[in-house]
């Protein structure tokens, strides 16, 4: 007798699943249809066509089970109990699609639309009067809760970040960072196709102004040369290492100061008005390739962009 019960609430859960997998939806993509063209108010005659549908078709599904589920004795009974479902189990669906909305992985096309008559076999379940039934349909909804609410976004994000780091990466030869000097932090990264530039501002801008700026550009030629001719205040001369310095006197004592010197096979520049130059020396000994620590931090603390 109870393998009996046993095999017709399977077939019943079975019922409300296939029913509702395969008719939720056609009636969800034809709510979609006729909004995009029409608006609104054309959905309304789909929606008082297509919901009575279902929820007629939902009380069949319950047919099965007219001696185990008190809610499915009589006709009456059968279209209350499909309308609670229908309700409960849209909630589920709507729960569902709010977290593919944000990327939350739900697999294929098929699997997504096996997995829309659940929300409503989980729902049928419940009033399944077995406690085995109901426990199990509780553990589905609080599985489904946590990956929907948890690991799915964790997930998601996991994966956003993995593709935008590979999107750094792609212009990997110019990701280079010094180390910031005394009272300075990294403020903000710009990585585009030719070029990768870095600004390094005072830890407490509130009360301190200082400034220097990284550019790594591609090696376009061999060696440096000054400009020729230089202006009346900018003096220009390369060593013989091959870096370059300019510096570039103010009109009131002030004075910006660039090293420019090869680096592997890229140009890198640093500039400043603030810093001297033996600490832009040690800012250009310091280069080294943006590691993924790094590189995840300035994403974390959004002062990495991309150039276009």
């Amino acid at each position: 007798m109870a393998s009996d019960k046993g095999a017709l609430t399977a077939l019943h859960l079975f019922l409300v699943w296939a029913t509702t997998a395969a008719v939720v939806p056609v009636l969800g993509f034809g709510l979609f249809v006729t909004a995009w063209g029409g608006g609104v108010a054309a959905t309304v005659p789909v929606f008082a066509l297509g919901v009575p549908l279902t929820v007629g078709l939902l009380s069949v599904a319950g047919l099965p089970v007219r001696t185990v589920v008190p809610l499915c004795g009589s006709v009456p009974q059968r279209m209350s109990w499909a309308l609670m479902v229908f309700v409960l189990g849209t909630f589920g669906v709507l729960a569902g699609l709010s977290a593919y909305g944000q990327n939350v992985a739900l697999g294929s096309a098929s699997t997504r639309i096996a997995l829309t008559g659940l929300p409503y076999a989980v729902a049928a379940a419940f009033f399944v009067p077995s406690r085995w039934v109901r426990l199990g349909a509780l553990a589905m909804l609080a599985a489904g809760v946590a990956y929907g609410g948890f690991v799915g976004p964790t997930q998601a994000r996991q994966r956003q970040d993995k593709a935008e780091i590979a999107r750094y990466r792609e212009h990997a030869e110019l990701l280079y960072l010094g180390d910031a000097p005394p009272g300075m932090q990294v403020s903000h990264a710009e990585a585009g196709p030719a070029a990768f530039s870095v600004d390094y501002r005072s830890v407490r801008e509130g009360y301190e102004v200082k400034y220097v700026g990284l550019t790594v550009r591609s090696l376009l030629t061999p060696g440096r040369r000054c400009p020729e001719p230089a202006g009346a205040d900018v003096t220009c001369s390369v060593d013989a290492n091959g870096q370059m310095r300019t510096v570039e006197e103010f009109p009131g004592g002030g004075r910006s100061v660039t090293l420019t010197r090869r680096y592997r096979n890229a140009q890198v520049e640093v500039t400043s008005q603030t810093l001297d130059e033996p600490g832009l020396r040690r800012l250009l000994n310091s280069l080294h390739s943006l590691s993924d620590q790094e590189l995840e931090k300035l994403m974390r603390e959004k002062k990495i962009d991309h150039a276009f």
